[in-house]
């Protein structure tokens, strides 16, 4: 009768290993294919030598820590692994650190178009995108994919400080956030802003709507309808990635500043819209034909609009189509219905210009 570990461990206070169990053991001989372990009341374990990297440096009689693989080999012996011993712990250590909520640092080893790759006590992790901070987010136009992963990939190999947002064993999930590592600073920083106030800051990326702005390690928005008090077709012709900008905070979003350039500086409609009365010929080029009508540029602040009714004696607005009127960029005479000034409007005719 052959008798198992188990069998041996069997009524007494030891309890038989498991897989996944792991144990403290002795090296009692190192040899060239294996490294042998003196487990205790749990007999003799075995690991494999090409579980031991070049820099590990083991000594006969040293301690370590052992995965348990296979309890129960056929010749009586415990299979182990000393990385995955490593790995679990390093498991235990991570939750430690997310739970604590401790900012650590990390060097990404690699990136893709979704975020960072990063290696951290011998298990890898990941942090994407939407988890970096305003200085290193990579704002690039109409979100080309190739520029974006030029951008993660400057950060390749450099020191960030980060958080743990999730380390998970079961799932094999590890993220880091820099966001997260920077929040109690930012919201310290928001506290001292306030609407209204002159900020300086970076362009990091001119986009369709707009620009975003570095501004001390906040994240800003200067809307296309922010950037000038002329009408804004191509944000790119106003500002451009790396450009130094003053601008007036217009509002104060949860994790985002919205900021105005324009608004450091005097309106120039209210006065270019004085000279402007009800009743006199004007002349204005076309910006805008759409089929209600046409917007017409008066002065480089001031726009107005030429109803489709207002554009020949045709009755019915149906009967008329603007884009066979006018042609963009053309400069035409109108007649000024109205100027309200309270709403920012003036009424044009096509009619009567004469």
């Amino acid at each position: 009768m052959t008798l198992t570990m188990d069998d041996l461990l069997a009524g007494s206070d030891v309890q038989p290993l498991k897989t996944g169990d792991v144990i403290e053991a002795t090296i009692t001989s190192i040899k060239k294919n294996e490294l042998w372990l003196d487990l205790g009341p749990h007999g003799i374990g075995v690991v494999m030598r090409r579980e031991i990297g070049p820099s590990q440096q083991l000594e006969v009689g040293s301690k370590v820590s052992a995965s348990v693989v296979d309890s129960e080999l056929e010749e009586g012996y415990s299979l182990l692994s000393l990385k995955k011993a490593a790995k679990d712990r390093g498991w235990d250590d991570l939750a430690q650190i997310a739970e604590t909520g401790e900012i650590i640092e990390v060097v990404p080893y690699d990136a893709n178009r979704g975020g960072l790759l990063i290696e951290l006590g011998g298990i890898r992790g990941f942090m994407p995108v939407s988890q970096l901070s305003a200085d290193h987010y990579p704002r690039v136009s109409g979100a080309d994919k190739d520029e974006i992963l030029q951008k993660l990939n400057s950060l390749v190999d450099k020191t960030l400080r980060v958080r743990i947002l999730d380390a998970s064993r079961k799932d094999n999930k590890l993220i880091f956030s820099e966001k997260e590592a920077i929040k109690d600073d930012m919201q310290a920083r928001f506290a001292e802003l306030s609407v209204g106030d002159e900020v300086k800051g970076t362009i990091t990326g001119v986009i369709d709507f707009g620009a975003f702005v570095n501004v001390d390690g906040i994240e800003g928005l200067i809307h296309i309808s922010e950037i000038s008090w002329e009408r804004v077709e191509d944000p790119k012709k106003y500002v451009k990635t790396g450009d130094e900008v003053t601008a007036k905070i217009i509002a104060i979003d949860k994790d985002r500043l919205s900021l105005s350039i324009k608004q450091m500086s005097e309106d120039p409609w209210l006065n270019d819209v004085q000279k402007i009365k009800k009743g006199a010929i004007v002349e204005g080029k076309i910006t805008r034909i759409t089929p209600f009508g046409a917007f017409v540029q008066l002065t480089p602040a001031v726009e107005a609009l030429v109803h489709v009714s207002e554009i020949t004696e045709t009755e019915g607005d149906d009967a008329v189509d603007p884009e066979k009127i006018f042609k963009l960029n053309e400069k035409k005479q109108f007649k000024v219905l109205d100027v309200n000034t309270d709403a920012r409007k003036i009424a044009l005719s096509l009619k009567d210009t004469k």
